[in-house]
């Protein structure tokens, strides 16, 4: 008797593996390799001019608030902060304000490092119109979310 229990409960047994075998194989190898060919945004040529509207939030950083800002030559060469935050940073600490390429250099940078969570919209010229990083989906202010807007290519 016990033969035949053995004999019996085998293909259950066997089908319990197999499906074992697929979970750890879908978890595993079928995640990383959609990871991997997730396709990324079209990359973005920065024209010489442009002016813009950031408005950055999140996390514990210098750069919180909402600017305008003016990029000639690939560099800010003016910045209105647009709310008291904005305003504060224009005034204290005017190096940390980006132009467009730096906020793709930013994500970029958090992609190759392993940032937990790197998400975007863009558009069709690969400009952003929203990024947020988050380095670490436990840890406590070292998110960073953007939201550009009023993008405008000067002659």
């Amino acid at each position: 008797m016990p033969t035949t229990a053995a004999v019996r409960h085998r293909p259950r047994a066997l089908s319990a593996v197999a499906t074992a075998g697929a979970l750890m194989w879908a978890v595993s190898g079928c995640g990383e390799e959609e990871t991997a060919t997730k396709p990324s945004a079209p990359a973005w040529k920065e024209p010489a001019s442009y002016t813009y509207t950031l408005r950055s939030t999140e996390g514990e950083r210098p750069l919180i608030g909402t600017f305008r800002v003016t990029v000639r030559d690939g560099k800010v060469v003016r910045a209105v902060g647009l709310d008291d935050s904005g305003r504060h940073v224009v005034d204290r600490s005017p190096q940390h304000i980006p132009t467009i390429a730096d906020l793709l250099r930013e994500a970029e940078v958090a992609r190759e490092e392993g940032a937990e969570t790197v998400d975007g919209t863009y558009a069709s010229d690969g400009r952003p119109f929203t990024l947020a990083i988050d380095w670490d989906v436990d840890a406590i202010d070292d998110e960073a979310a953007y939201d550009l807007s009023d993008y405008e290519a000067l002659g």
